[in-house]
């Protein structure tokens, strides 16, 4: 009895996978160089956590808001696009699937097979065939708004916990050592279970996140204890 090879992709996870490593990738770089920030301008502990959450709760909706409006545009052109495509099926079919059998020629496939082809995917679903073939938009990759928003959001939210359970547990003498260490930790491995979720390379996707987060925070402290000094 034969047995049935199943590939494994990953494209059908790209939609959320985007939003919730950006999610939390940058509740955890936001939230850590703000409150290094903050600790390094001499601010008392309390401050440095109330600064922490009220960033937790601005970059959640702000991510949200962000993501929403981004994916929500890209839904309104794809719609517009299929609304396009509708109406030319209507006017012209003979025409609509000369354009498909003209991608299929173009793709390698022998013209009488195109043809072939064309005529039997647009007896099928005509539009399908089109926005998939022609405009390059398929159900698994299509633009999903509401759900982009809210991982964005919820990610961004734990990302940004991280942090502040480092504040929360660390004394205030060593809170930007220990804020800092764990933080480069959390993106290390966010960054390597991106890479490993996404099928890439898991110790480039690290040192990648690792660099980029180090880098701000690194900055963003360096700003806190100049104004701190000045004052």
């Amino acid at each position: 009895m034969p047995v049935r090879h199943r590939e494994r992709h990953r494209t059908d996870r790209i939609g959320w996978l985007r939003a919730a490593v950006l999610g939390a990738n940058d509740g955890i770089v936001s939230t850590a160089s703000l409150v290094l920030g903050v600790a390094a301008a001499n601010a008392t502990h309390s401050n440095v956590m109330v600064a922490g959450i009220a960033g937790l709760v601005a970059g959640a909706m702000s991510m949200a808001a962000g993501e929403y409006v981004s994916v929500r545009s890209q839904a309104d052109s794809e719609q517009a696009a299929l609304n396009l495509e509708r109406a030319e099926l209507e006017a012209d079919d003979p025409a609509e699937r000369r354009e498909l059998t003209a991608i299929y020629v173009g793709r390698g496939l022998d013209p009488a097979l195109a043809k072939e082809v064309a005529k039997q995917l647009m007896a099928h679903d005509a539009l399908g065939a089109h926005a998939r073939d022609e405009l390059g938009i398929s159900e698994t990759l299509s633009a999903r708004p509401i759900q982009a928003a809210l991982t964005s959001a919820a990610s961004f939210a734990v990302g940004a916990a991280l942090p502040l359970l480092a504040v929360a547990i660390a004394p205030g003498s060593s809170l930007i050592p220990v804020v800092s260490g764990t933080s480069l930790v959390f993106l290390a491995v966010l960054g390597g279970l991106a890479a490993r979720v996404g099928g890439a390379r898991v110790a480039v996707g690290a040192m990648r996140v690792t660099f980029w987060g180090a880098l701000a925070m690194g900055l963003t402290a360096g700003v806190g204890t100049l104004f701190g000094t000045v004052a």
